[in-house]
């Protein structure tokens, strides 16, 4: 690179302070698409309902937790966001931010 000249990047760089915005812009824009819009109350906060059900879908910085009555619609999202995004699915949860979650077929 010439002495006096700057590179413009194409994506952000890990550890950039721009980065977690960049990255939270491009996540709401994509799960739109997928159906889902936002809570008033919080942005974080993404509800989708379909005739077969609802889903609900909590961010936390970089944690995902997804909520639902039936296994087909979090399997769609699923497969959804797998063609999008490199992201560990961890299986059911357990815990949430310091939260104990509990599960039960009584609802």
């Amino acid at each position: 690179m010439l002495e006096g000249h700057v590179c413009k990047l194409k994506r952000f760089l890990y550890g950039l302070k721009q980065v977690s915005r960049q990255w939270s812009i491009e996540f709401t824009y994509k799960i739109y698409t997928f159906g889902f819009s936002h809570s008033e109350h919080d942005h974080r906060l993404f509800t989708k309902t379909t005739t077969t059900g609802s889903l609900v879908l909590l961010v936390y910085v970089l944690d995902i937790l997804i909520a639902r009555a039936l296994e087909e619609l979090i399997l769609e999202v699923k497969t959804d966001r797998d063609r999008l995004f490199t992201i560990n699915d961890l299986g059911v949860t357990k815990y949430f931010l310091g939260l104990e979650i509990a599960r039960s077929s009584q609802g």
